[in-house]
């Protein structure tokens, strides 16, 4: 009897010690599997939070070149002859200031992604240039009265610039 006894303590000591040692793999399995999804829902919400920043920003600067343009368009309108060169010049520099500014933003667009969005944000930089340009032609001439044709496309092109915004914002949406 004392021979099975030893037996059956042994077999139950090592079913002890091997369950012991399936569950601890179980449970290390299982917390290396939490730690990994935590991880990866981290780092998801880090990406999401740092492409909301970038995109508010570039919606945010936007916003800010758009108000320089309607501040030109003001001084087209109610600036006298004589003073409206001058005016001109001033907000030449400020547009040329808000565009590198806007594209900076654009850069980090596209560095965040995805690509829908940073395709949609290329667009909305690019169409800022029927401004700058229509700008151009605007103050070409100092001495005289700005080209009517240039202060048509100038005033034209708020649509397509708000068109790719609201693309811009779509795509950004999409992308969140």
């Amino acid at each position: 009897m004392a021979d099975s006894t030893f037996w059956i303590a042994a077999l139950t000591g090592g079913t002890a010690v091997l369950a012991s040692w399936v569950t601890s793999r179980g449970n290390t399995r299982a917390a290396r599997i939490q730690a990994d999804t935590a991880a990866r829902a981290q780092q998801s919400e880090r990406r999401r939070e740092s492409r909301r920043t970038a995109y508010l920003d570039l919606i945010e600067h936007a916003h800010q070149t758009v108000e320089v343009y309607w501040e030109i368009s003001a001084v087209q309108r109610t600036a006298q002859a004589e003073r409206r060169p001058a005016a001109l010049e001033e907000l030449v520099e400020r547009e040329l200031e808000a565009y590198g500014k806007l594209r900076r933003r654009v850069r980090v667009v596209e560095l965040e992604g995805p690509p829908a969005t940073a395709t949609a944000a290329n667009a909305l930089q690019k169409a800022t240039g029927p401004f700058h340009r229509a700008l151009r032609d605007m103050r070409s001439d100092a001495s005289a009265d700005p080209d009517p044709e240039a202060v048509r496309r100038f005033e034209a092109s708020y649509r397509p610039f708000w068109a790719a915004l609201t693309d811009f914002i779509d795509a950004a949406r999409d992308a969140l």
